[in-house]
């Protein structure tokens, strides 16, 4: 096996690509280029039933949404790059067979003629005894004149892995240490189905051997399957590679992160307007720490940090507070014409992508301290370019209080003319106003605020104003006060 750090991201096209593979795919990439190493993508689409062409469009595009380059694996869904492919699983079967037709041989492996029934039988029966269902191993003596007569029966067979039956197989895991299972425990997983095609863990360990992976690095729930392939490595001659399996996700009330906590897929938060440093440094902190407890990373900072040894054991909470938080900081300090280029999509659905109106950089400016979310940005800012759209509540509590009407005509008049028609002069001007008519500065500020936005919060009041322009306050001024009959 090449001394070079190979690590692989293997998902099944099945659907989405959700928080739990983003983060194994992360975990990967950092390891790979931390140490100048190698990352594989390779699709497991042995699922012949649930894969579709459409997952793994949907994979390819998180991924590459995400900003994790792949230095081998699928271009396409019809295409690939690097010297072990290719790198879908259903195209590789012709491998997978030569190396089943050698555990058989060797036997190390033997057909099994179970039937459905006779398998749900024994489940039934191991719960029924309050003992884990496995497979009993009736077929694994059969004699070769049993074999004979199943076949010229016509009786369909799956192949099965013939795991040792003394001893236990170690896991020396890089992040939960050596765990050890006692080998009579474990059953003889299927290999080969019944359909003719390979199973997961058969596939994965040829491909992981042949494609050089030194490292797998993948979700707790493998754990369990990992002493087969362990053996099934050493049932071939083949050292097994690094395991390291990470803690599972929890949702903020302790559940495993689902639906009910919010949205899962990677393309959900791509569309809700998060950024993809945010979900790359967030997700690296899903179970991973730096012994300072650093929050905030650049991809710089990430890759020379990362390590496995600082992955915790103890399950992760997704909170998304913290993302909204994390993804806030991160649009602070991204520079106004990169935020307009990321802003395009979310202004264009809204319509707010050219009409005339204020210069958008100035009108972001202004708000800018206020995103949290790229989808934030047009409900913020759409008042400067849409006629107003007033919150019923703000209307009935400012616009209809005693003398509002009286302060917006009196304001037009007082505007009309006046220059500059910029921010501090405004602000002295319409204070002389709030003076010269004995009234507190909420009874005028509010006013203003809500007839020229619509709403009683918003960017500050006079340089808002400023880059409003005289034309539009005026005109929503009285309008405003029009609406109040």
């Amino acid at each position: 096996m090449t001394t070079k750090v190979r690590t692989r991201f293997a998902p099944s096209p099945t659907g989405y690509l959700h928080i739990g593979g983003a983060r194994t795919t992360l975990y990967n990439w950092l390891f790979a280029r931390r140490h100048q190493g190698e990352f594989v993508l390779r699709i497991e689409d042995t699922d012949e039933v649930r894969s579709t062409p459409e997952s793994v469009t949907a994979i390819l595009d998180s991924i590459k949404w995400l900003g994790l380059d792949w230095d081998e694996g699928p271009v396409d869904e019809n295409s690939d790059k690097g010297p072990f492919g290719p790198y879908y699983q259903m195209k590789r079967v012709a491998t997978y067979r030569a190396h089943l037709d050698r555990l058989i041989a060797e036997g190390k492996a033997y057909r099994c003629y179970c039937t459905k029934e006779q398998l749900d039988e024994m489940r039934r029966l191991a719960q029924l005894e309050k003992r884990p269902p496995r497979y009993d191993g009736r077929c694994r003596a059969l004699t070769g004149a049993q074999r004979a007569a199943n076949e010229a029966a016509g009786m369909k067979f799956s192949v099965r892995f013939k795991m040792p039956t003394d001893g236990a197989t170690i896991v020396d895991d890089a992040i939960r240490g050596k765990v050890s299972f006692e080998n009579k425990l474990q059953q003889d997983l299927v290999i080969w189905k019944t359909t003719d095609g390979p199973t997961y863990n058969f596939a994965c360990v040829i491909d992981d051997h042949l494609m050089g992976i030194t490292h797998v690095t993948r979700g707790d729930e493998h754990l369990s399957n990992t002493p087969s392939q362990i053996q099934m490595y050493l049932a071939l001659g083949w050292q097994p590679p690094v395991f390291a399996h990470l803690s599972m996700i929890m949702g903020p009330d302790g559940g495993k992160l689902s639906k009910r906590h919010g949205a899962t897929s990677v393309l959900e938060y791509r569309d809700q307007g998060y950024l993809p440093h945010t979900m790359r440094n967030y997700l690296a902190l899903l179970g991973w720490a730096t012994p300072d407890s650093q929050q905030l990373f650049t991809d710089a900072e990430l890759i020379t940090k990362f390590d496995l040894a600082g992955c915790q054991k103890s399950p992760a909470t997704f909170d998304t507070v913290k993302l909204q938080w994390m993804n806030g900081e991160y649009l602070r300090q991204t520079g106004i014409e990169e935020l307009i280029a990321l802003a395009k999509p979310f202004l264009e659905k809204a319509g707010l992508w050219g009409p005339p109106g204020p210069d958008l950089k100035t009108v972001l400016s202004l708000e800018h301290e206020k995103f949290k979310l790229l989808s934030d940005i047009p409900r913020l800012i759409e008042f400067f370019y849409k006629p107003v759209e007033f919150d019923p509540k703000a209307f009935d509590k400012v616009l209809k209080a005693p003398g509002a009407k009286e302060v917006l005509l009196g304001l037009a008049d007082a505007l009309k003319d006046f220059a500059p028609f910029e921010d501090k002069a405004l602000e002295e001007r319409i204070r002389r106003f709030v003076a010269d008519r004995g009234l507190k500065n909420g009874q005028v500020f509010h006013p203003i605020r809500v007839a020229v936005t619509g709403r009683t919060e918003g960017p500050t009041l006079f340089l808002m104003l400023e880059v409003m322009g005289r034309d539009m306050v005026l005109a929503r001024l009285k309008d405003a006060a029009a609406r109040l009959g």
